[in-house]
């Protein structure tokens, strides 16, 4: 088990919000940190974030290779070992795991928490495990840690989910524009999303998202469907956090950024294809 030594930051109601790597060697049963680098990391952090605190460091694991089970080929030989995702199948805690924990024991004003981060990614999730230690005692002299897990949830706030709807929309347009270019359809049609073809999926799905509120309250106006309470405050929220511009200003400000962008797009395609006519040009001559 490799480990990558980390710091963990939590606010006042326990949340872990940030943390950054520290480094470290390993030889054998020792373990040697970065003090000089923690120390002046840290202080550089808590700079500019004052509220937060160290509340404990965090590790990442792989699930172990499965030694009993390998698969066998059709010529009767020996496949690959599988790497396998069961709970089991983590060692989560390595013999080196006290002497760090020790370490951020004297960083932190609690006892410190142990993450342990599954990075394998093998079921298209991010497993965490979360330890506090215990101290053993042999008439008063300390003599092991003993790690139990505790309970972990893990939540992301709505700029994060952004991010990740983000990701998922290029992924599948990345998927299609592949799926398009093996079909080889012309290369208009298989070209790169514009900023503008962007733009206009963006403006459907508002406009579709905005005709299904509509829908919903004249069915509660009309009696046809029973009022929710939630859905009434949720849709209140959001409409509290739209700014009140009036239409013309609204229409000015979208025209000129979309005049903006139709010129950003046309400047990136005038510089492609210039840049595709001086490739051929070079290559021409240096025949």
């Amino acid at each position: 088990m490799h480990y990558h030594v980390f710091l963990l930051f939590f606010s006042f109601q326990v949340e872990i919000t940030n943390c950054f790597a520290v480094p470290h060697a390993e030889r054998g049963d020792e373990v040697a940190i970065g003090k000089d680098f923690n120390r002046q990391m840290l202080a550089l952090h808590l700079r500019a974030n004052k509220r937060e605190s160290v509340v404990g460091w965090y590790a990442t694991a792989l699930p172990e290779e499965d030694e009993g089970n390998e698969e066998e080929t059709k010529d009767g030989g020996k496949g690959k070992k599988k790497m396998t995702s069961s709970p089991k199948s983590y060692r989560c805690i390595a013999d080196t795991s006290s002497l760090i924990h020790e370490f951020y024991a004297g960083e932190c004003d609690d006892d410190p928490i142990h993450l342990v981060i599954d990075t394998s990614l093998i079921d298209d999730s991010l497993a965490l495990r979360a330890y506090r230690s215990t101290p053993v005692q042999v008439k008063g002299e300390p003599l092991a840690n003993m790690f139990h897990e505790i309970r972990l949830g893990m939540t992301c706030s709505g700029t994060e989910k952004i991010c990740v709807d983000k990701m998922i929309k290029s992924d599948d347009l990345l998927k299609r524009r592949n799926k398009s270019q093996e079909e080889e359809v012309p290369e208009d049609a298989a070209s790169d999303e514009s900023p503008v073809a962007a733009l206009q999926i963006s403006m459907e799905k508002l406009y579709s998202m905005l005709e299904t509120a509509t829908s919903y309250v004249d069915s509660v106006v009309d009696g046809s469907v029973p009022p929710n309470d939630v859905v009434g405050r949720q849709i209140a929220d959001a409409l509290s956090t739209i700014p009140r511009i009036r239409p013309e200003v609204f229409d000015r400000m979208f025209n000129d950024e979309l005049q903006d962008l139709l010129m950003v797009t046309y400047l990136s395609k005038l510089t492609r294809t210039q840049l595709e006519i001086a490739e051929k040009l070079n290559a021409t001559l240096s025949v």
